[in-house]
């Protein structure tokens, strides 16, 4: 039960860890909240590290810490796709 407890809260804190990341890309990028979550999805694969790790450096990084090399070119990468994305009139809409 303590384990399944321990594991629960980490579970929590590292959703908690997501959002917050989510609206840093929000915020600077002008991304919608879903796009922020595929631009941390994509930079995790791409680097092989897990989500939560790419969230916490996210964060890190709004509040003044380097990026790392490699996760910083991804991340540019990912906004990139995501801004392009934003910027193409939808079909339906045309």
């Amino acid at each position: 039960m303590e384990q399944e407890n321990e594991q629960l809260r980490h579970a929590v804190d590292s959703h908690a860890t997501v959002d917050q990341a989510i609206g840093v890309l929000t915020a600077i990028h002008q991304l919608a909240p879903a796009a922020g979550f595929e631009v941390l999805r994509e930079v995790s694969q791409h680097t092989n590290t897990k989500l939560h790790t790419v969230a916490e450096t996210v964060i890190g990084w709004a509040l003044g810490q380097p990026l790392p090399e490699l996760l910083g070119r991804e991340l540019e990468a990912a906004v990139r796709r995501r801004s392009r994305e934003r910027d193409v009139p939808d079909a339906e809409a045309g």
